[in-house]
């Protein structure tokens, strides 16, 4: 029937939609068009029934948010949590991804909104800020560095209670020069910026692994193996009082925001309205 329905199509545009000379098969330039165009058209319909939902003056429907594991895993769950405690007729589908593909589904309309800390310079994507995180860096607990420095180490019950925000705790990225690290990909922001401040230091690290998820950095960094970057919001969703100590760097680069972000000429639902409104209000 699938078949079917494609020979159809290709009789009615008068095209073939896919090369079948190719194994597997691919689309032709008139399939890629036609698959952008039925994107735009099943796009504009879900805006449609998004309109006439919220002429109703409830609040329902469902909404798409995209995120990384650390926003997927620790943070999305509670905050769909609370706001369904409030609005409990809206449905949620977590997309978790790269913040690459993330950008494309939500360039594409597949995805409603997008939580990340990644600057997203485009005017085609709008966004709102959620919260201001801090970067430290976790360094197992075996590690000699943490002798040397010890009236500057926290533990994650103070990144919990916000000690790591007071200025006395800074120390110099030169500091764990001979530590080994694990850093993420520059496609990353924390990767990115980790980058920017070995360059800024005229540091080389030795460097264990590239990765793609902080998280992963994470877990690795807690089994004593070496140094990563690290968000506050992470410490502060998990439990590593026994593997980790936390350092604070004296950089502006340690300092970054978390935005909520929305296609620019897509409809926004109410209910995805009042989610980033109930997630951003002071």
């Amino acid at each position: 029937s699938l078949s079917a329905s494609v020979k159809r199509i290709e009789d009615r545009v008068s095209l073939p939609l896919f090369d079948r000379s190719t194994s597997p098969i691919s689309l032709t330039e008139a399939g890629q068009e036609y698959i952008r165009y039925a994107l735009e058209i099943k796009e504009k319909e879900q805006n449609f029934e998004r309109y006439i939902s919220d002429c109703t003056n409830t609040v329902r429907g469902s909404v798409r948010i995209g995120g990384s594991s650390l926003f997927s895993s620790f943070m999305l769950p509670s905050m769909i949590s609370n706001f369904n405690s409030i609005y409990p007729d809206v449905s949620f589908e977590i997309i978790e991804d790269s913040t690459k593909n993330l950008i494309e589904k939500l360039s594409l309309g597949t995805i409603d909104i997008i939580i990340d800390n990644a600057v997203i310079d485009s005017t085609a994507i709008k966004s709102t800020v959620y919260k201001t995180e801090t970067l430290l860096l976790a360094v197992p607990r075996n590690f000699y560095v943490n002798e040397k420095l010890a009236k500057f180490r926290l533990s994650a019950k103070d990144i919990k209670s916000e000690k790591h925000l007071s200025d006395k705790y800074n120390v110099d990225l030169k500091h764990f020069a001979d530590c080994s690290f694990i850093l993420l990909n520059p496609e990353n922001d924390t990767g990115k910026r980790a980058n920017i401040l070995f360059k800024k230091y005229s540091l080389n690290p030795k460097t264990i692994f590239f990765l793609d998820q902080q998280v992963t950095a994470y877990n690795i960094s807690r089994t004593g193996t070496g140094v990563s970057f690290v968000s506050d919001t992470l410490i502060k969703h998990t439990d590593s009082e026994k593997q980790l100590y936390y350092y604070k760097l004296n950089d502006k680069e340690i300092t970054r925001k978390i935005y909520f972000y929305r296609k620019s000429n897509h409809y926004l639902s109410t209910a995805c309205q009042k989610f980033i409104d109930l997630n951003t209000k002071k």
